[in-house]
């Protein structure tokens, strides 16, 4: 695989620095550029090949949420923050990964390996060739239904049984919550407690322990809450 190609977004100077250190330590990840603002990203990314987008989120003028609204053709990007609220707002966004300031070496590590996987996986298998699911089979009223992801906003563990929460009311099946964890696709979909499951995309905001969604505020499970923060941007 070639070098990853990293483009630095950030307004502190030390940001930029310690993530360049970072980066000049990993023999698989090469440096495209450092910039104070994403008007001189936006530059940079018009000129060069950039894989990586490490990104900071509160700038002076744009914040990286509003940047990267604004690509057409992302890079993978990987936030970097002192402001862990801004989490859920990734969900959307298709980030890889969201890294709290100060940032260790192994977190980095961690974050840029997911991209390296997720760069061999496409290189690999061309998008293509994999079927894209839309769906899935639940068995309800003595009938197969067809229901469709975008309909699904959260799920629930009621026992022996599952509750599909849609637009249009509840569907309850048999089932479990492990074995829809392991069906459901995980950019989509994401435990957070012992008793649900959420759509990521449906999710508007967290508080405290509480996720609201669709209506609803759901508990969040103790040993859920850093990956509730940090999973949900990987795609």
């Amino acid at each position: 695989m070639n070098k990853i190609r990293c483009l630095i977004v950030d307004d502190e100077e030390l940001a930029r620095t310690l993530l360049e250190n970072y980066i000049q330590r990993l023999p698989f990840l090469e440096l495209a550029g450092k910039c104070k603002n994403p008007l001189e990203a936006i530059a940079v990314l018009q000129q060069e090949p950039v894989d990586l987008l490490l990104l900071d989120i509160q700038m002076p003028e744009l914040s990286g949420i509003d940047f990267l609204k604004t690509l057409t053709n992302k890079p993978f990007t990987v936030f970097t923050t002192a402001y862990e609220a801004y989490a859920l707002e990734g969900y959307s966004l298709d980030v890889v990964d969201y890294l709290l300031k100060p940032i260790g070496f192994e977190r980095f590590l961690q974050a840029v390996n997911k991209v390296a996987e997720r760069i061999s996986q496409r290189q690999a298998v061309p998008a293509s060739a994999v079927p894209i699911k839309d769906f899935i089979l639940v068995k309800a009223d003595h009938k197969i239904h067809r229901l469709a992801l975008d309909d699904i906003i959260y799920i629930q563990s009621m026992r022996e049984y599952v509750a599909f929460y849609t637009p249009a009311g509840r569907i309850l099946s048999l089932g479990s919550l492990k074995s829809l964890e392991e069906e459901l696709p995980a950019e989509r979909f994401m435990r957070i407690h012992k008793s649900y499951i959420v759509a990521l995309d449906k999710v508007k905001s967290l508080e405290g322990n509480m996720l609201h969604i669709g209506g609803e505020a759901l508990p969040v499970g103790a040993s859920y809450k850093e990956e509730v923060l940090r999973r949900g941007f990987e795609k």
